[in-house]
């Protein structure tokens, strides 16, 4: 691991925002490491409003939404609301959905068939809507480069309003409206928004047009929340907005499918005990709602994830939070036997040394290529793609380290691809058998020119450099007011030097791969750390030797009492 410490900011900035906020220099160069320099800036992170929230009308063809929605209402049209098969395409589908629905009965879902149709828009889709009297489509979380879907849909007299967040082509579908804040000629305020919040800035403005208060939509937040913390979009602006006041729905009063799928799920302890938290965070919709939404898309079929999530009764909610559970059960053995072979298949290949990872085989199972590409990455630290048989073609998907952007790196190969679509960190990809080896070649010569060799060593990048005199109740306090973390948002690093264990420091877990240990600097008091994955490093910290360490400051709780806990990142 790279130990990055962040470039402090000027002592000036750092002493005139500490003043001004009554804060200690620690939280004001905090604050200023994540662009806020000013008192106002700061209000605005600490009291997140949604009278923040921008005019939804500012987004490029928002009226021609809401006017041909509005008409088709008037007319007594069919609506389709159509989405991709992920948590952000599924919540946004269920948002949209059951928004129109409260008001209008003629509107439907369509989630395509991740193995029979593919990512997106597809024509099976539109024929669907076709054979069913839709002449309105509203698509989610996709379509920003369905030209030939979206002309194949007028010639049939079907209609589409596009709500997307992907990177637009060099050309734009011929729909009634295509909402999209990474359009150029769009200048909407925040480009960073998911799927799901496009939805949400749909339903702001038909709620707008109805006389409805931004009051009257924050029910709809816990999907959102949930999208956000699954598309790993920047926690910043519009975002972290809406996911503060989704997280609180779902803390508070979650739709009974929601509800539902936290009952279920459990999280087993370091000591095996299934521990449930009491309050969830944006880490949480992470690891506990959204890998079970997604199960459902990656394992039999998406909308399973919709009619839980539009599931009013709490009983039928809790059977499909039950079958989606099995869903994740199966999603998780799937995962772990292909990251297995897909292990084996590098060493046997003797590819260990190259700038990316490539691996194919034609019978993993789709639904969790994703998944084991992320799983490589923690072993072999490159820009990775997995590859399996989908149909007469090879599909894909892959992620990216760190500052490298594997989109980009895909474009360069397009002349390879049949299809590609996605972001800097995650891309979804098919192409023909017999450009495998091409492709995997150029993408290979690609990286290998683009990357900077820094980028292929895992970093870690740390706020600050603190002693343990340094944490107190008042730091730990300020320090809970910058959640909820995610991306341009994360939780602050801190690095602590010569600090040694009191004796104390054991194993933890089943094959003990995780660390606990008491710590002490210099003649503090000692403070509690754990160390997930650190197992191995039970022997760097023995015979009273120092050591350094990075980690985030935590809180543990344990029998009613609450202590300061070290989350422990690395160790040297």
């Amino acid at each position: 691991m790279r130990w990055t410490l962040k470039p402090k900011p000027s002592e000036e900035s750092v002493k005139k925002l500490a003043s001004q906020l009554n804060v200690d220099e620690l939280v004001a160069a905090l604050l200023i490491q994540r662009g806020i320099a000013t008192f106002d800036e700061a209000r605005t992170f600490f009291r997140p409003s949604l009278d923040d929230l921008h005019n939804p009308y500012l987004m490029k063809d928002m009226d021609k939404a809401v006017s041909r929605i509005e008409k088709a209402i008037d007319n007594n049209e069919n609506i389709l609301v159509f989405g991709d098969y992920d948590v952000d395409g599924t919540t946004a589908v269920s948002l949209v959905s059951s928004y129109l629905k409260s008001y209008y009965l003629n509107v439907a879902t369509y989630i395509p068939d991740r193995y029979d149709e593919g990512y997106g828009i597809s024509f099976k889709g539109i024929d669907f809507a076709d054979d069913n009297g839709f002449s309105l489509i509203i698509a989610l979380d996709c379509g920003i480069k369905s030209i030939d879907h979206v002309a194949y849909a007028k010639e049939k007299n079907i209609d589409f309003i596009i709500c997307d967040h992907h990177r637009p082509g060099n050309e734009l579908p011929n729909a009634v409206a295509v909402l999209d804040p990474k359009r150029n000629d769009c200048l909407y305020p925040y480009d960073e928004l998911c799927g799901c919040g496009i939805g949400f800035k749909l339903i702001q403005a038909l709620g707008q047009n109805r006389n409805q208060t931004i009051d009257d939509l924050v029910l709809y937040l816990d999907l959102v929340a949930t999208a956000i913390g699954a598309d790993i979009v920047p926690i910043t602006g519009e975002n972290r907005i809406l996911a503060k006041f989704g997280l609180e729905v779902i803390n508070t009063e979650p739709r009974p499918g929601i509800k539902a799928l936290i009952a279920s799920s459990v999280r087993p302890s370091v000591s095996g005990q299934n521990v449930k938290k009491k309050v969830l965070t944006i880490t949480d919709v992470v690891f506990i709602i959204a890998p079970r939404i997604n199960a459902a898309g990656r394992i039999k079929h998406g909308n399973h994830a919709v009619e839980l999530l539009t599931e009013y009764d709490l009983k039928q909610a809790e059977q499909f939070a039950s079958e989606i559970e099995q869903y994740n059960t199966d999603r998780k053995d799937l995962d772990k036997k292909i990251t297995i072979e897909a292990l084996a298949q590098i060493t046997t290949n003797d590819e260990t040394k190259g700038f990316t990872t490539v691996v194919y085989q034609e019978n993993w199972h789709k639904g969790v290529i994703g998944i084991v590409a992320s799983r490589l990455i923690e072993t072999y630290y490159r820009p990775t793609i997995v590859f399996t048989k989908s149909g007469d073609k090879l599909a894909a998907s892959a992620r990216s380290v760190k500052d490298f952007d594997v989109y980009n790196a895909l474009e360069a190969c397009a002349e390879h691809l049949d299809q590609f679509g996605g972001h800097m960190y995650a891309a979804g990809m098919t192409l023909r058998e017999e450009n495998y080896i091409a492709f995997k070649e150029a993408f290979e010569r690609i990286v290998e020119e683009t990357i900077h060799p820094d980028l292929l060593t895992p970093e870690i990048s740390i706020d600050a450099e603190i002693d343990f005199t340094d944490i107190s109740p008042k730091l730990i306090r300020i320090l809970s007011q910058f959640e909820p973390f995610g991306p341009l948002n994360m939780a602050p690093v801190f690095l602590t030097q010569n600090v040694k264990d009191t004796g104390y420091a054991k194993p933890l877990g089943k094959d003990n791969e995780h660390l606990k240990l008491f710590v002490k600097q210099n003649n503090s008091e000692g403070i509690g750390a754990i160390g997930f994955g650190m197992g191995d490093k039970l022997e760097d910290t023995k015979n009273q030797k120092p050591f350094d360490i990075v980690y985030h400051i935590d809180e543990n709780e344990f029998n009613g009492t609450v202590t300061v806990q070290l989350r422990l990142k690395d160790l040297r």
